[in-house]
């Protein structure tokens, strides 16, 4: 059997023959999405979670505007 080594070394690069069948497909759903069989209801954790990752990017960019003014001196107005 060649290996890529082989291969790179000839300079020569053969195609499999277009009567050769086909690789099987996966057998798994393509993607990070599943369907699931049966749909869950939200939970109290679910939605702070959801919260959280909402409130926190917009507090953390509030608190850096406002630590930038600070630095920059507009914060002794």
């Amino acid at each position: 059997m060649r290996t890529a080594e082989d291969i790179i070394e000839s300079g020569t690069a053969r195609l499999r023959p277009a009567g050769n069948l086909m690789p099987k497909p996966a057998q798994q759903p393509a993607g990070p999405f599943e369907v699931t069989a049966e749909a869950q209801q939200p939970t109290l954790r679910d939605a702070l979670v959801t919260g959280l990752l909402v409130i926190y990017p917009a507090f953390a960019a509030v608190a850096a505007i406002l630590a930038g003014l600070f630095l920059a001196g507009a914060g002794s107005i």
